[in-house]
């Protein structure tokens, strides 16, 4: 299992984060990262339990083979003792003994460097993994605020259009709603004052009249004619006339 999550967190490490970040971009979202950020951080938890486990068998590997390893030294002394006192039957029973131990210390020893390679193979490659996953964190985040300020231009440019269009548009209803309402104040003022004028005349008109009918009334007054009347003036010119012929028939 501990190589299993090695391999696994060994193609993590690998992962190119350019590639992740053109991915992202790609489709406009962290998502790609997010999930790489979990698989990472799920596999780093597996990764550091493996740890504690073959560590924890390292210390055990590492023991047996120091316990083994001083068995098989006191034996071997002995042995020299037993050969010196010419106990030979001793001796060759020691002799083969010692050599199981030793046997045995070896394997513990080439089982503890063994695992205790592949300890530090995996708290490297904890490391690396940790390593990666501020680096990818970080540039998460510095992409997702790319993004959002992207975002935020893309929206605030696209309202400045918005606005814009519409303010064009507005500008031109206003100006021609405008134009529209100075045109009818226009020919409204125009037809004030065509009537205004037609009404001056005719009060003019009247007060000239008024005026001439004064100034031949105070005329027909001072030749005795009386009031105003074209026919009562008339009338009396032709009595003025009727007697004058009369006397000069007589």
């Amino acid at each position: 299992m501990s190589q299993s999550i090695l391999d696994k967190v060994n193609t993590l490490i690998s992962a190119n984060l350019h590639s992740l970040v053109d991915q992202a971009l790609e489709s406009n979202s962290v998502k790609v990262m997010d999930e790489y950020v979990r698989q990472a951080e799920r596999n780093l938890e597996q990764l550091e339990e493996s740890i504690v486990t073959l560590g924890g068998s390292v210390k055990t590997l590492k023991r047996k083979y120091d316990e083994f390893s001083a068995e098989a030294e006191k034996i071997d002394r002995s042995v020299d003792t037993l050969i010196v006192q010419g106990k030979n039957d001793l001796a060759s029973q020691q002799q083969t003994s010692l050599n199981a131990k030793q046997q045995q210390a070896q394997e513990y020893y080439e089982q503890w460097h063994s695992q205790q390679s592949e300890y530090q193979k995996m708290m490297d490659a904890k490391l690396k993994m940790e390593t990666k996953l501020v680096s990818t964190k970080q540039e998460r985040e510095h992409l997702k605020s790319l993004m959002e300020l992207a975002a935020t231009k893309a929206i605030a440019t696209k309202t400045i259009k918005s606005l814009n269009d519409v303010s064009g548009v507005g500008d031109d209803d206003v100006r021609r709603l405008g134009d529209a309402i100075r045109a009818r104040l226009d020919k409204e003022d125009a037809q004030l004052e065509y009537s205004s004028s037609r009404l001056q005349n005719q009060v003019d008109d009247a007060i000239t009249n008024s005026a001439v009918e004064n100034q031949l009334d105070e005329r027909r007054k001072r030749l005795g004619l009386g009031g105003a009347g074209g026919a009562g003036g008339g009338a009396a010119s032709g009595s003025s006339t009727s007697s004058t012929n009369n006397n000069l028939s007589s």
